[in-house]
């Protein structure tokens, strides 16, 4: 059913049945505790929308409603009651292990990115059909998410796309595949993103499993099953979270205060730190990647195959360079696995519409260089007029000051509306008038411009010039059978 082709100018009779919506919603209060922190109510798998209570700070500013679509995705919609016509389509980032869709991934980001909503745009965020990596999968839900919006309540004036972390690969990916000049988007926001594609953008996390293991000698174990640390784990190992936290801690004490580590440890972490260049605050959480994520992707999407190699790498910065190249475990790729995960995951630049990106220098997990690799990706595909990028002086990957995303989608819409491209000095300028609002503060250097991808991430020979993947190299891959990672 579609409920109107503009929700804030349809017909009375819309209007009235939206009020006995709302109504509905309200009254769902008692069972999600008042806000959507809880369970969704959806339907069945594609059916309408149902209404449910929004999150606390919305609850008197909009409708919201929750569905699954005919993929199995669970999504969660938002409309203010002073809908300005525009929507934005959330692409979350992660990706999350779980093996089916997880209704509640969609109601937090809800809440998270709620000041979309009080700025006066519709939002739409899937939880994607099922976890685990695919970026051209969660693009497609991310799309799909878009056209029930307009089915159920008509066409925006203007749809834009936003990702964060990986959801910024995913939202990139969104602009390459549907955001042609007359497409469906008039822009994307990515934010702290993900943006060096598959094929590179976890090579630091590559060179990580393969120092930590060099140094700690603990995953695997010499008493264990081993495997080639490509694997990230045994396909049948039941190692948890914990346990690799208990593995880390063994190792290099990271969790303790530096006086209660032992010289062992205190050096292990030393050169593990100063090879890979993490920052200690999330070295736990990039070894969680290189171990659990790297097992998705190499098991459970590319059939055992493995994308990654650190042949021709030098590490250096450790106690001993000369040791640690000699003795840390090397690999070479499979050509159909890089392939896979690069037509699935690398961005080639193709862009034809405004993208905004806004990051944080000192992001510890999606280095600000990511921002380089994308500059130069739409350099080299000659589509770098369609970039503006924002830097600020923030120290966070998951959040960034509710100011400055404010202040980036008025920038983005103000951008597609005028036709008049900002510049990084004047979407700081614009800051103050949001930061008077929610005074999270305005925190961006104009002057900022990231050094290339190859300073902060060890190149593989041949991998130094961007796109990663051209387009020609797309169209050639796109005629493989079963090219990519499947759905």
């Amino acid at each position: 059913m579609n409920r109107s082709r503009h929700v804030t100018r349809g017909p009375r009779s819309f209007l009235s049945r939206r009020g006995r919506w709302r109504a509905a919603a309200l009254c769902l209060a008692g069972a999600v505790v008042g806000a959507l922190t809880q369970a969704p109510a959806t339907g069945a798998e594609g059916a309408e929308p149902a209404p449910v209570a929004c999150p606390s700070a919305l609850a008197e500013k909009a409708t919201c409603y929750t569905g699954r679509d005919t993929n199995g995705a669970y999504y969660a919609i938002a409309i203010p009651e002073d809908w300005n016509t525009s929507l934005v389509v959330h692409a979350h980032g992660g990706p999350d292990l779980g093996d089916g869709s997880d209704p509640e991934r969609s109601i937090g980001d809800l809440e998270r990115w709620q000041v979309m909503v009080d700025q006066g745009y519709a939002w739409a965020g899937s939880s994607y059909r099922r976890g685990g990596y695919g970026t051209r999968m969660a693009a497609a839900d991310t799309e799909n998410l878009r056209r029930l919006f307009t089915e159920e309540f008509g066409r925006p004036q203007r749809t834009y796309v936003h990702g964060q972390s990986w959801g910024g690969n995913v939202a990139a990916k969104v602009v390459e595949t549907y955001g042609g000049a007359s497409g469906p988007y008039d822009g994307a926001l990515l934010t702290n993103g993900v943006l060096g594609g598959g094929s590179r953008g976890y090579d630091y996390r590559v060179d990580l499993r393969v120092v930590y293991q060099y140094y700690c000698a603990n995953l695997p174990r010499p008493s264990e099953p081993q495997y080639p640390l490509w694997q990230g784990l045994r396909p049948a190992s039941t190692l948890t979270t914990t346990g690799m936290r208990a593995r880390l801690q063994e190792c290099t004490g990271y969790a303790s205060p530096p006086e209660e580590r032992t010289a062992l440890q205190q050096r292990n972490l030393d050169d593990i730190l100063a090879v890979t260049r993490i920052p200690e605050r999330t070295l736990e959480s990039h070894l969680r990647f290189s171990v659990f994520t790297f097992r998705d992707i190499v098991h459970k999407r590319l059939g055992d195959r493995n994308p990654f190699t650190n042949e021709g790498v030098r590490y250096s910065g450790s106690h001993d360079d000369e040791a640690l190249n000699a003795g840390v475990e090397r690999f070479t790729a499979d050509p159909t696995a890089v392939r896979d995960l690069s037509y699935d995951s690398d961005l080639t630049g193709k862009v034809k519409i405004p993208v905004l990106t806004l990051h944080a220098i000192d992001d510890p997990t999606a280095f600000i260089e990511h921002e380089a690799a994308y500059r130069d990706t739409l350099t080299g595909a000659h589509r770098d007029a369609h970039l503006v990028q924002t830097f600020t002086h923030e120290h966070e990957h998951s959040a960034l000051s509710d100011s400055e995303y404010a202040n980036s989608i008025a920038s983005l819409d103000r951008w597609v509306r005028t036709g008049d491209k900002p510049t990084p000095r004047s979407i700081a300028a614009s800051c103050a008038t949001f930061d008077r609002t929610y005074a999270t503060g305005c925190f961006y250097d104009p002057a900022y411009r990231p050094s290339s991808y190859a300073s902060r991430v060890r190149p593989r020979p041949g991998g130094t010039t961007w796109p990663a993947m051209t387009a020609a190299q797309e169209k050639s891959w796109s005629r493989v059978e079963g090219v990519g990672i499947a759905p």
